[in-house]
């Protein structure tokens, strides 16, 4: 395991225009862990997770942030998602017109460089999809068109085991589903987590924690984290909530 944390927040600043959205972030996450990041509704947990994957919306006015020791800010996004890492979105987009292993297979291309058969690539989802509950037919429907909320989270954690990152961004994947398909995301987090590996879940409620035991939790108001602790700082939060936490309280 290198001594390198997967991903370095040093002094982070960043805004949306003219609005200063992230001050002062400090986080560091080393392969083998996993940390929820938890924070209310308009804290900007969902904008981190943009900014980390290089969301042209959103620009770094101060600090750095590195992956694998590499300063972010000079790859592109795709370079990014070729270094290992991976963004479950809160909200999955539809694309119409493009299937599901269509997708996959220029996902994990540009991934590993390898360009995969359609053949090898459809036989790797379909164990997949089988692990993770999903009807077969759903690799030649159009990607997320048509799908349930819970079927789109899987569609995620579908693409996070077939590509298989080093450092996966989690934000708010628990929202809106039901207790099975919640269950589906923590198992594959929990097959994919492992040495090697760091994920970021980003989440509102305790919940999805019920399923996934954190080595780290930080607490994210206004634009930074204002407590870290362990597994057991999530339960306290779903009891009292952020008000403690809010500046001016």
């Amino acid at each position: 395991m290198s001594s390198t944390p997967l991903l370095e927040i040093d002094g982070l600043y960043a805004s949306a225009g003219d609005v200063e959205i992230i001050k002062n972030l400090n986080l560091t996450i080393n392969a083998g862990e996993i940390h929820a990041l938890m924070g209310p509704n308009g804290s900007g947990k969902s904008t981190l997770a943009n900014i980390l994957l290089g969301h042209p919306a959103y620009t770094v006015t101060s600090g750095t942030i590195r992956y694998k020791g590499e300063d972010l800010a000079e790859m592109k996004p795709e370079k990014r998602a070729q270094g290992g890492m991976f963004l479950g979105f809160q909200y999955p987009e539809e694309i119409p017109g493009v299937n599901l292993v269509t997708f996959l297979r220029t996902a994990l291309s540009n991934r590993t460089g390898t360009d995969f058969t359609v053949l090898e690539l459809r036989l790797k989802i379909m164990d997949a999809m089988k692990d993770l509950g999903m009807d077969s037919s759903f690799a030649d429907r159009y990607l997320n068109e048509g799908f349930s909320g819970g079927e789109r989270k899987r569609n995620e954690v579908l693409q996070m085991t077939i590509l298989d990152p080093d450092l996966a961004i989690l934000d708010e994947t628990d929202s809106g589903l039901d207790i099975d398909a919640l269950k589906v995301v923590a198992e594959g987090v929990t097959r994919l987590a492992g040495p090697d590996k760091g994920f970021l879940i980003i989440t509102h409620y305790q919940r999805m924690l019920d399923y996934i035991t954190p080595d780290i939790v930080h607490v994210f108001v206004d634009g930074h984290i204002v407590e870290t602790g362990g597994a057991d700082l999530a339960k306290s939060i779903e009891v009292s909530g952020y008000d403690d936490y809010r500046v001016g309280s």
